[in-house]
């Protein structure tokens, strides 16, 4: 299951990076974000840096150990988790456009299990839908922090 969702931000490519790529303090300017707990420090820029989130999805808590397996500076990252016998693949990129950017988001949820795959098949509509509503929300909380709003 794959899907992509993207939004306007009236900021420079470097103002939404520092909102995007500051992992540690993600809690702050992303409301669904209740805690955040590195393990693993990069050693340089992002790439390697794994830590542990805990958001409300769905209504409930859930958490999650997450890495950063690509990344360049001002451009983009990717993320990975492995979950619930699924592997997670999410991809935080920005475009310019004169004075302000596109911050777009995609989002890969592969089964591995038995389990998960049908799973997949009896709810993936239902996971789909709420999943897309989650990453705009997100989107939305990052867009106010790069442009300076408050709530």
């Amino acid at each position: 299951m794959e899907f992509k969702t993207d939004i306007q931000i009236n900021a420079s490519k470097e103002k939404v990076w520092s909102v995007i790529s500051d992992i540690e303090n993600a809690k702050d300017n992303i409301s669904a974000i209740e805690s955040i707990e590195v393990l693993e420090p990069p050693t340089d820029g992002l790439l390697g840096l794994k830590w542990k989130e805990t958001r409300t999805m769905f209504g409930k808590q859930a958490t999650e150990i997450m890495w950063i397996t690509e990344a360049s500076e001002n451009e983009y990252y990717q993320t990975r988790a492995e979950s619930h016998g699924a592997i997670y693949i999410s991809r935080l990129w920005i475009e310019e456009n004169g004075s302000s950017s596109t911050l777009n988001m995609s989002f890969n949820g592969t089964p591995v299990t038995f389990g998960a795959k049908v799973m997949s098949a009896v709810m993936g509509w239902m996971f789909k839908s709420a999943t897309v509503k989650a990453l705009n929300k997100d989107l939305e909380d990052i867009k106010r922090v790069a442009e300076g709003k408050s709530d």
